[in-house]
């Protein structure tokens, strides 16, 4: 018998060629035992699996069940190197191009020092030209983008798209036919939540032989697994030790837990998210009902603390809009979705083609979403919502948006080194939709704060003043920006609250200039970040917030 300590498997033992299969398929060979060769399970051995190990070891076999926490850190303790190697590298070993470990392509840098090039010395022949043009150029770009996400959102306000599922529909399902289910979390230095994390996931309406909890937990970061060990988990809640690797990031994190996960379907959760206990049983209905194209379900994200203050009731609108409308307007309007960066639902076969998630990009749910639609997969909602946390203090809110939107430009750059390549696979309406909503939203961002001080100016300064250094025409259509965009943007976020009812949060969409002006200042952080540290994982504090979520 195998004793109930660690597991070190005999390495003489191990295929490298089968490791796949044995974190798969859940077996793995471990020790001699006379002449049988002892198979340590974690969900034991049908008769024909028996004879097909047989076959492929050359030796009878002895199986050793154990529970599957203990499978995975005998596996780990096998295969760590392998799995940290596969979950850094992987993506950019099979195709460098869709990686952002390398930030700009060879051509893209020839590109931008032509480019850099001729704005120089335009700057230097004719200055005060090369400005309006400069000025003029970009506030048609940011018109263009405000104009694109406003058309797409009306254009989703008349239709819900969203699967509902009846309490009918999940009360028939029978849970001995259920597929099994894959939750990953992953967390760092989460030691202060990690409680409500596993109260909120074990509230989860799944059978619990279906269903397997898998927290991925840095290297260095023993506070939060002694913080999980002390909180009881039940024994479908594994803890996955992410060995060191660079870039320490969530996408590199939950591709070593994708390299384990037995689910059919699998679904990412951040440390604080506190799920509808349905939503499981939601998404596999909707899965049924949906066609094999596709391959996620987004379910709708909120917030338990959108009351806390300023900052976290323009989160709540923000998400309002961008969830119940901007989602439904590019899912009718076939367009490239980029996924949030939870309560994404996926079939977990399709995410292994797609090669899971590129940890060198920050924002590698928006990335995993235009690789999807690039190879025709479509992005469906669920009728389930998740409540978070909203970021209640300025600092981590710039510091959170910051990351957001370099992980834009990541996956802008990222996309953009076959541009014709792309536009052949994916068509010239949907890659111009993809640069106006991946490209566009830092680039408008990034012009937040000069146009404002430019129509400030134009208020300020007399007209004739002003006029000296810039036309009339660019002028008014800075002023046109400011006014019509930010009035877009203040009317869609006023239509956020409805559909959920939540009509006490419209007024507070007039503040949207000023959170676009924190936006703006995240965008140059973000920018400066791109140039120097460009695969930096802003970490976003969480369990600051004095309010806790409901009970479902």
């Amino acid at each position: 018998m195998i004793g109930g300590g660690a597991l070190v498997p005999d390495r003489a033992l191990l295929d490298p060629q089968l490791r796949e299969r044995y974190a798969r398929e859940g077996w793995m060979p471990v020790a001699h035992d006379g002449d049988a060769v002892v198979v340590a399970t974690s969900g034991g051995l049908t008769a024909n699996r028996r004879v097909e190990l047989e076959q492929l070891l050359g030796a009878r076999v002895r199986e050793e069940r154990m529970p599957r926490a203990r499978f995975v850190d005998a596996y780990m303790s096998a295969f760590g190197s392998e799995v940290a190697d596969e979950a850094g590298d992987g993506l950019h070993r099979r195709d460098p191009l869709l990686s952002a470990k390398t930030v700009l392509s060879r051509g893209q840098k020839a590109v931008g020092i032509l480019i850099l090039i001729a704005i120089a010395a335009a700057a230097v022949l004719w200055p005060l030209a090369c400005l309006i043009a400069l000025v003029a150029i970009s506030s048609v770009v940011f018109l263009a983008s405000t104009l694109f996400k406003f058309t797409v959102a009306l254009r989703g306000s008349r239709y819900d798209l969203v699967d509902r599922v009846t309490a009918d529909e999940i009360a028939e399902l029978d849970d001995d036919e259920l597929p099994i289910y894959t939750v990953l979390v992953p967390v760092f230095r989460e030691a202060r939540i990690v409680g409500r994390l596993v109260e909120n996931l074990g509230r989860l309406d799944y059978p619990v032989d279906k269903l397997e909890v898998i927290i991925l937990v840095e290297e260095e970061d023993d506070e939060t697994r002694e913080a999980i060990a002390a909180s009881e988990p039940p024994e479908n809640f594994i803890v996955l030790t992410v060995p060191k690797g660079s870039p320490q990031t969530k996408p590199r994190a939950c591709n070593a837990g994708l390299r384990l996960a037995r689910g059919d379907y699998l679904v990412i959760y951040d440390a604080e998210d506190a799920p509808e206990p349905d939503q499981l049983k939601k998404t596999v209905i909707a899965f049924t009902r949906a066609g094999s194209s596709t391959v996620v379900m987004q379910a709708a994200l909120n917030y338990f603390n959108a009351r806390e203050n300023v900052l976290t009731r323009m989160f709540a609108l923000e998400y309002s809009y961008w969830f119940d409308y901007m989602l439904a307007g590019l899912d009718v309007a076939d367009l490239p979705i980029p996924l949030g960066g939870t309560s994404n639902h996926f079939r977990t076969s399709a995410l292994r083609e797609l090669g899971g998630w590129d940890p060198h990009n920050v924002t590698e749910d928006a990335d995993l979403g235009i690789r999807a639609s690039a190879l025709g997969y479509r992005v469906g909602v669920v009728g389930s919502t998740t409540m978070e946390e909203a970021t209640s203090r300025m600092g981590i809110f710039i510091g959170q948006r910051s990351r957001w939107i370099k992980g834009y430009m990541q996956t802008a750059l990222v996309h953009a080194r076959r541009p014709l390549r792309l536009i052949r696979t994916i068509g010239a309406r949907r890659f111009a939709a993809f640069a106006l909503l991946i490209g566009g939203t830092p680039l408008t961002f990034l012009g937040v704060i000069p146009f404002t001080a430019l129509t400030i100016a134009s208020i300020v300064v007399p007209l004739t003043d002003l006029s000296s250094v810039f036309p009339v025409g660019v002028l008014w259509l800075c002023l046109l920006n400011f006014l019509v965009g930010n009035g877009l943007m203040v009317y869609l976020n006023m239509m956020g609250p409805y559909k959920r009812g939540a009509f006490w949060l419209v007024w507070w969409a007039v503040l949207n200039p000023v959170y676009w002006l924190l936006h703006s200042a995240a965008s140059y952080q973000a920018l400066w970040e791109l140039i120097t540290k460009p695969h930096y994982w802003q970490k976003t504090e969480h369990g600051l917030s004095t309010w806790t979520p409901p009970a479902p």
